[in-house]
């Protein structure tokens, strides 16, 4: 696995900064503990939705970010499959904002 932004989602898996799984990733924005959503390119547009809602409910602000990555990509670097997850510390969640964007720079070139 090559790609950097798989890389840190990975670690982050490992060092036990993961949600997985819709009803996990919706516990964690409810109980703030959710620093960043990732949501797979084939995550349906109700998953969208809905994460989109519970990370701005009452005044939170949690990016939610739609990755290129299908639940298939997702689940090798992470060990599970799951087509959302969230990021519960701030440094991996800072991290894999700045690999997003990074990413998002090169296809828009």
């Amino acid at each position: 696995m090559n790609d950097k932004f798989l890389s840190l989602l990975g670690m982050a898996r490992r060092s036990g900064n993961l949600c997985l799984g819709h009803d996990a990733a919706v516990s964690s924005v409810v109980k703030n503990k959710a620093r960043l959503c990732v949501i797979s390119s084939e995550g349906s547009e109700r998953l969208k939705r809905e994460m989109a809602h519970a990370c701005s409910f009452e005044g939170k602000s949690i990016p939610v970010i739609t990755v290129k990555y299908t639940i298939t990509e997702l689940s090798a670097a992470i060990g599970s499959k799951a087509a959302v997850v969230t990021v519960t510390d701030e440094n991996f969640a800072s991290a894999l904002i700045k690999r997003y964007q990074e990413g998002q720079q090169m296809t828009d070139n």
